[in-house]
C-alpha cells in the first residue's frame, strides 16, 4: 500500500487566537516496500503527521489529501477497514495494556475488526503474533498483562498491533528504552515482519543511528514542515540542513565525511556493514 500526502496542513485550536500550526504543508510518498524514517526534534510535527495516516487526527477541512492505497481518507473513509490495515504502535506501547489475560489483550483488535471470525481462528491468529514477537502462547496466555516484565509486556501490546496483519506500520519512537540486544531483537522482528505481511514500515525516531542503519528513506520534519527527504544516504550526508534543525549526523556519515577532510574518498554509506565494504574497498586499492 503506498501513501501519498498532498498540501497536508494541521493546526490544534485552529479557530483559537492559540492555534498552533503543527503541519504547513506536507507533500510526502511513501511507497510500498519502503522501511521510512521520519526524523525531527521534538514539536517538529513528525507524531501528529503519523497519527493522521489511520485518522486518529482527521484531516481538516480544505487542509489536504491522503491516500493509503484504496482508502481516501480525506472523503469517505472506512476508518475501521482503514485501521485494520495501518497499525499503530505507540511510544512505550505497553501503557496500552488493559486486558485480564494476554489472550484477551492481544485479541481485542483482531475481535473489533473482525466480529465474525471463528474464535478457533482468532485463537490461531493470537498465537502467531505472540511467537512472532518471541513470546510462548501457551506460557503466557492466561496471564495477567501486568504481571509480564517490561519486556514481555511490550511484546504483548505490538503483539496487538500486528495480529490484524496490517500492510503498513508506524512506529513511534519503537526502541525507546531498549538496550542494544533489545534493540537487535526489535530489528529482527521488525524485518521478519517485513517478509510476512507488512508491506511497508514507518518509523519516528530521535535515534539517528538506528533510523540511517534501518531506514532506505527519510524525511525531516522541522516546526510542522518536511525541510529535506530523499534516499537515506542524500539525507543524512546533508548535515547542514541536520545541524539547523538540531539533529546529528549518523556516527558512519559522520566517519566517512571525516575521512573525506582527510583525504580518504568513499563512497556515502550510512549503514555499518556499507561503511566496512568501501573500507575494504579503499585497503583493497593500496595494496
Amino acid at each position: 500500500m503506498q501513501v501519498e500526502v498532498k498540501n497536508l496542513s494541521f493546526s490544534y485550536a485552529k479557530k483559537s487566537k492559540l492555534a498552533v500550526h503543527a503541519l504547513k504543508d506536507i507533500n510526502l510518498t511513501i511507497s510500498e516496500g519502503d522501511f521510512f524514517g521520519i526524523i525531527g526534534k521534538t514539536g517538529s510535527g513528525k507524531s501528529t503527521f503519523v497519527q493522521h495516516l489511520n485518522g486518529l487526527i482527521k484531516i481538516q477541512k480544505n487542509s489536504g489529501e491522503i491516500r493509503i492505497g484504496e482508502f481516501e481518507l480525506s472523503g469517505k473513509c472506512d476508518f475501521k477497514k482503514l485501521r485494520s490495515k495501518v497499525g499503530m504502535v505507540f511510544q512505550y506501547p505497553e501503557y496500552q495494556l488493559f486486558a485480564e489475560t494476554v489472550l484477551e489483550d492481544v485479541a481485542f483488535g483482531l475481535k473489533n475488526f473482525f466480529p465474525d471470525m471463528p474464535q478457533e481462528e482468532v485463537e490461531s491468529r493470537v498465537k502467531s503474533a505472540l511467537y512472532t514477537m518471541g513470546l510462548d502462547y501457551e506460557e503466557v496466555k492466561n496471564k495477567s498483562p501486568f504481571e509480564l516484565s517490561g519486556g514481555q509486556k511490550r511484546r504483548v501490546a505490538i503483539a496487538g498491533v500486528i495480529v490484524t496483519r496490517p500492510e503498513v506500520l508506524v512506529l513511534d519512537e519503537p526502541i525507546a528504552g531498549l538496550d542494544p540486544k533489545g534493540k537487535r531483537e526489535f530489528v529482527n522482528i521488525l524485518k521478519k515482519l517485513h517478509e510476512d505481511f507488512v508491506k511497508t514500515i514507518i518509523i519516528v525516531s530521535h535515534d539517528m543511528d538506528f533510523v540511517a542503519e534501518n531506514c532506505n528513506k527519510v524525511a525531516v520534519f522541522n516546526a510542522g514542515k518536511i525541510v529535506k527527504q530523499g534516499l537515506a544516504e542524500e539525507v543524512f550526508f546533508d548535515r547542514a540542513t541536520l545541524e539547523a534543525c538540531g539533529l546529528e549526523t549518523p556516527l558512519i556519515a559522520y566517519l566517512i565525511s571525516g575521512l573525506k577532510e582527510k583525504g580518504v574518498e568513499l563512497e556515502n554509506k550510512v549503514t555499518v556493514q556499507g561503511f566496512c565494504s568501501e573500507i575494504e574497498k579503499f585497503v583493497g586499492g593500496k595494496v
